[in-house]
């Protein structure tokens, strides 16, 4: 059993890895192929590092260095060692799906292409946006991070029921403000702020699928093969409630089960197995906390 355990745990930690990679390279593949080219300004330590290197020529990789280092411990202290190790895998990976993306698709003179064209500035941001938004989703559902105001947002969401994109979003707010004193131009400020809200809107839209959960009613003769089932192959608990049907007078026993919404396939399928002629209803509900679920953050 400890054998099979151990098994299921380096499975779901190489997948999450591998959802995290697949994250940073949407991520990548936005900001140096369609952000990047059409000089948009976007949030997070990147853009911090370049108006430090604008106002003072201070070298960006030292100050992206000096930021993600300073976060990494607090997220050390605040989030543990195992979100601060994926983060370094996350910062890690960003800086060589960013090198590799930007090394690929460059023009001969070693400038940066435009794959979109001359003038597709707004739909390089709304694309650039939407990947990057995307990525980031991708990113956080895992449990990880890339790093710069992923981290604040992580901390943030970890104490307070305020979702990961609006944090991002209040920070990088600041942040690509603050470029109208590199730029001198306010256009560019307000297609950041188009950029920040598609990335914001994304992320939370992909967050907030994932973290959708519904309840279940399952009445059936079977119920305790059922129950046992679910225990074992979803991983979630189940209620046994007691009741009578009213027609027939009789006892019945109903299985309640909350899960995630990703959930729901796997266990009409289960019960079908079991019991095709077991009834169930299913319902949305706005929200659940605690053990398997999200947690209460208020005060």
């Amino acid at each position: 059993m400890t054998e099979l355990k151990n098994n299921q745990s380096w499975s779901l930690m190489l997948r999450d890895y591998l959802s995290i990679s697949l994250g940073i390279l949407c991520y990548s593949v936005g900001w140096a192929l369609f952000l990047l080219p059409y000089k948009l300004p976007l949030g997070g330590t990147a853009g911090i590092a370049t108006l430090v290197y604008y106002a003072t020529d201070f070298p960006i990789q030292f100050t992206y260095t000096i930021i993600n280092v300073v976060l990494l411990l607090v997220t050390f202290k605040i989030l543990g060692k195992r979100f601060t190790v994926r983060t370094l895998f996350g910062v890690v990976m960003m800086n060589i799906c960013t090198f590799i993306t930007q090394e690929l698709f460059k023009n001969a003179d070693g400038s940066v292409l435009q794959i979109l064209g001359p003038n597709e500035v707004f739909m390089a941001c709304v694309v650039g946006a939407a990947m990057c938004g995307l990525g980031l989703g991708l990113v956080f559902i895992n449990n990880g991070s890339t790093g710069g105001t992923d981290i604040v947002a992580a901390v943030v969401n970890k104490y307070r029921d305020i979702s990961l994109g609006r944090v991002i979003l209040f920070c990088d707010f600041a942040i690509v403000s603050s470029s109208y004193f590199i730029e001198g131009d306010w256009k560019v400020v307000l297609m950041g702020f188009v950029t920040l809200f598609i990335i914001t809107s994304v992320l939370d839209w992909v967050v907030n699928s994932a973290r959708q959960s519904v309840q279940f009613f399952i009445f059936s003769k079977h119920h305790a093969e059922i129950a046992d089932q679910i225990i074992q192959k979803t991983g979630r608990g189940v209620t046994l409630v007691k009741g009578v049907g009213w027609y027939s007078k009789n006892e019945v026993n109903v299985l309640m089960v909350l899960a995630k919404k990703t959930q729901s396939i796997y266990i009409f399928r289960l019960v079908k197995e079991i019991d095709p002629d077991a009834f169930i209803s299913q319902s949305s509900v706005i929200g659940v906390y605690g053990q398997g679920f999200d947690k209460i953050k208020v005060k």
